[in-house]
């Protein structure tokens, strides 16, 4: 019964795909994001002065990239699956800010001391993601690539470690992964899709997104080409915002009849 789909994407991005449903299957879906470039946030004096964002500038005088880690917060992770992920990261050697808001993780405490020299920052407060992602500091995400993040990474121009655990984040990392090729996959122990991460793979992958020079470089130019898409399509004249023209004079014309 429903008239169309308004998507939170943008048609270059999905367009054989939005060509597919539209035709086939449909209601029809209008892609008229990405969302979180539709108008800029108004001015957060909390997120301004935040000490994890005077962290990231200190890091980016220095010189060192950062890599963001967030897994949202629908997600149920294990404390044993949280220690295989703190243990990679910090063997990863590479520096990150992780925002992590659980509660009754025995392993915190000794991680932060021994990663907070400088390495690692382990904020359990609210973080305004938006602005992490566009600090000129942060060169990846490891995400559990729900679709607003995987917008917003893609939209700042930065590369996607795609680490998913629950409902359509494992199709959004193939996406991520196999289809846009804005950044590696991490696979559960014996290379399956769903279950258990160990602290290797997190290391490995980490490392190639950060430090490897081969997969850094070809997922930091993929990303930047989908960056300047997404910028494009909400731009007068760009892909969403005709998109938006038409939905708003389809809606119109199915109240005037």
């Amino acid at each position: 019964m429903s008239n169309g789909l308004i998507v939170n994407s943008f048609y270059e991005l999905e367009s054989r795909y939005t060509d597919y449903w539209n035709k086939n299957l449909g209601p029809k879906a209008w892609n008229i994001g990405p969302l979180c470039l539709a108008a800029e946030p108004p001015e957060n004096n909390i997120s301004k002065n935040s000490s994890y964002l005077r962290w990231l500038d200190e890091k980016f005088d220095k010189g060192e990239p950062v890599l963001y880690v967030s897994f949202g917060t629908q997600a149920e992770i294990s404390p044993e699956q949280f220690l295989e992920i703190a243990e990679g990261l910090e063997k990863s050697e590479v520096s990150f800010l992780w925002a992590l808001r659980s509660k009754g993780l025995d392993f915190l405490p000794e991680f932060e001391s021994r990663v907070k020299k400088g390495r690692g920052l382990i904020e359990k407060e609210w973080v305004d993601q938006s602005k992490i992602l566009q600090h000129d500091g942060v060169k990846g995400f490891l995400s559990h690539s729900g679709w607003n993040s995987v917008m917003e990474s893609i939209s700042a121009g930065v590369p996607i470690l795609a680490m998913p655990f629950m409902a359509e984040q494992h199709l959004n990392a193939r996406f991520v992964a196999e289809e846009i090729g804005v950044g590696p996959r991490i696979l559960s122990r014996g290379g399956s899709v769903r279950g258990y991460v160990a602290a290797e793979e997190v290391e490995m992958k980490a490392r190639e997104l950060m430090g490897g020079r081969k997969v850094a470089e070809e997922v930091s130019k993929r990303v930047a080409e989908w960056g300047r898409a997404a910028h494009g399509a909400i731009k007068e004249g760009g892909s969403s915002w005709l998109t938006l023209d038409l939905l708003i004079d389809d809606v119109m014309g199915k109240f005037t009849k």
